[in-house]
């Protein structure tokens, strides 16, 4: 497994699988690495014969007073993962070298970047855009792998796939949980005991909503209520937003059907958690 810090050397080593014919698969991550990540890898590694690990906590997705500095990161064990899921390359950049002096350009997909996430983190989702335009631009891939709890960054990145034209096939994986169906997330490991327990209102307020619609219930105004009331029980869970919308274009909705997507973002202590369901799909 080869370690890259250099863009220059990243793109040459890009540039020769591709000349020669073979498949780049790629799994760009912020690292602190959990079993989620591990499930991209080992798909990726089944769809390439290049598999990339990209380790890179992008400065231009974090707002003010947002947890940047604080982001958890472990290099050591992250390659040991990564080896351990038959990653060849980790590219791992510094920030200086990604934005250097003078740095200006941007890439911005203007209304699926407004809504949930993108109200409360105004300018979110044109730092991802960015960084996943650039890392594709250096590590070439032929497909890209990203988890499915970061839904409305899938939907994103998506969108400016297609819309720019990029030869990346893009894959969305399942979200993968603990045993207590919490949603697998690098920022779990700022909880303490206590919060861990209450941040399982998340997933008891996503299967609460399941269950009625399961049961026949198609208004919005219904699910919405009751699974605010869930989260509501919980006296240290702070609602940032729990929304139904159109599981492809993120629009609002008054009726619910097999392809509703149901997004949560919950602040538990001082930790920002998200969580969704698309409620005909499998959870």
């Amino acid at each position: 497994m080869k370690i890259i810090n250099n863009i220059v050397h990243m793109q040459a080593l890009a540039i020769a699988p591709e000349r020669e014919g073979r498949r780049i698969a790629f799994v760009p991550t912020m690292g602190f690495l959990h079993e989620g990540h591990a499930s991209l890898l080992r798909e990726g590694r089944t769809r390439g014969d290049v598999l990339v690990l990209s380790i890179f906590v992008n400065p231009i997705q974090f707002g003010k007073n947002e947890d940047l500095d604080r982001y958890p990161r472990d290099m050591e064990r992250d390659c040991q993962i990564a080896e351990a899921c038959g990653v060849d390359i980790v590219f791992i950049p510094t920030a200086e070298e990604m934005y250097p002096p003078g740095f200006q350009a941007g890439v911005a997909v203007r209304d699926l970047s407004l809504p949930l996430c993108g109200t409360s983190r105004p300018g979110h989702f044109d730092g991802v855009a960015t960084v996943v335009a650039k890392l594709f631009n250096i590590v070439r891939p032929d497909v890209a792998l990203f988890g499915s709890k970061d839904y409305q960054q899938l939907a994103v990145i998506r969108r400016m796939t297609a819309d720019l034209n990029m030869p990346v096939e893009i894959v969305g994986m399942p979200i993968v949980r603990e045993a207590d169906g919490i949603a697998m997330s690098s920022r779990n490991a700022y909880l303490s005991p206590l919060e861990r327990q209450s941040a399982l209102c998340l997933i008891q307020a996503i299967r609460r909503a399941r269950e009625l619609f399961a049961a026949g219930e198609r208004s919005i105004a219904v699910l919405m209520k009751e699974t605010v009331s869930v989260i509501g029980q919980d006296a240290t869970a702070v609602i940032d937003y729990v929304e139904f919308r159109d599981g492809s274009t993120l629009q609002e909705l008054e009726v619910a059907d097999d392809s509703t997507l149901l997004a949560l973002a919950v602040t538990i202590g001082k930790t920002r958690l998200i969580d969704n369901t698309v409620l005909g799909e499998k959870l």
